[in-house]
């Protein structure tokens, strides 16, 4: 199924590169991303809270 959305995705940039230029390109491509992340989001496969947090599970050991 993955391969699907991912072609349907790059389906989409193309015409928005295609017939509309850069700019509607980008925003297709940014929209798009950002829905990936939502989905992850809610999905349950991506954890926010690990990303913003600001504890010490980031920091690297010197």
């Amino acid at each position: 199924m993955w391969p699907l959305v991912g072609l349907a995705f790059g389906v989409a940039l193309g015409f928005a590169g295609a017939f509309g230029g850069a700019g509607p390109f980008f925003l297709v491509l940014f929209l798009g991303a950002l829905g990936f992340v939502v989905g992850r989001v809610i999905e349950g496969s991506l954890d926010l809270r690990e990303i913003f947090s600001p504890g010490s599970a980031r920091r690297r050991p010197r």
